[in-house]
């Protein structure tokens, strides 16, 4: 790991991390507790998704609806009017948008193999957002003067890493790099995060063979066919699989290549240096483990 011991972490000039872990449990609110000191420079792996590997993904797809409409297709045809994503960290509602759902298309849903082709074009593009971390490193050092530096993953880094391998390409290079934290939910937790999916679903990236896997599971039990099944009905049912799914991929990540917060842990940071000792007591931790 970056950093071998409590020790060695307080005493180095430049602290690096990346906090992965499910969406709703804290890497936003400490990334942001950190980027508002000026100390400590924010790299968000889902807008560079959006901005840069997604982008035109993103803004063909809007472009392709527009063409439905004759009033705007005119416009779009004479170079009249653009149409171009606005992805902001705290919004990323178009890069959702367009991964969508798979499902009935009355219903808002996308036949499943368009949704399998979006999804491959999202893992692709999370890897290539995780993999510039080194890049944005040198870049906030030597452009910005940032002595810190903390990569906010998305939820999904666990579908494309084998954590268990030593040799895996994307975990070797971000520890080396990077100390990586587990933000470990409990579960009071997992029921809460259950509870708000389901008021408000929104699309997530799944592993090849696990989205395989529900979707047949899916639509074997509801004893219907792919251009049958609602959407939304299919993103609730998924999601708590997603859960446990990613449960055991998260805690191998953390004991093979870094350490382990909770969300509870998180939410009592309040300042920079509270945050140094959570991750101080991280390390402490493992060594007593080890």
């Amino acid at each position: 790991m970056l950093y071998t011991s409590a020790q060695a972490w307080r005493d180095a000039p430049s602290k690096r991390v990346l906090f992965f872990g499910m969406s709703g449990l804290g890497k936003t609110y400490i990334s942001n507790i950190l980027r508002h000191s000026g100390q400590w420079f924010h790299y968000s792996a889902d807008y560079r998704i959006g901005t840069r590997y997604m982008g035109e993904y993103i803004a063909d797809n809007a472009k392709a609806e527009a063409m439905k409409v004759p009033f705007l297709r005119d416009l779009l045809l004479s170079d009249s009017i653009d149409i171009s994503s606005n992805i902001t960290f705290e919004n990323l509602s178009a890069v959702t948008a367009y991964l969508g759902v798979p499902g009935d298309a009355r219903k808002g849903g996308l036949p499943i193999e368009e949704y399998r082709t979006r999804q491959d074009q999202f893992r692709r593009a999370e890897i290539d957002a995780l993999l510039d971390t080194r890049y944005f490193i040198d870049r906030s050092e030597r452009i910005y003067s940032y002595p810190h530096f903390i990569c906010d993953s998305g939820g999904s880094i666990c579908e494309w890493v084998d954590a268990d391998d030593p040799n895996d390409k994307l975990l070797t290079e971000l520890s080396a790099h990077t100390l990586l934290v587990w933000i470990k939910g409990t579960e009071d937790h997992t029921q809460e995060l259950i509870r708000r999916f389901d008021r408000a679903p929104k699309p997530m990236a799944y592993q090849p063979a696990f989205l395989t896997r529900v979707w047949e599971e899916y639509l074997s039990e509801n004893n219907i066919s792919d251009e049958d099944v609602d959407p939304h009905s299919f993103l609730r049912w998924t999601y708590a699989q997603a859960l446990a799914h990613r449960q055991p991929r998260y805690e191998a990540m953390a004991r093979n290549w870094g350490v382990t917060v909770t969300a509870d842990q998180v939410a009592q940071v309040r300042s920079t240096l509270d945050f140094e000792e959570l991750i101080a007591s991280a390390l402490e931790a493992r060594s007593e483990q080890t």
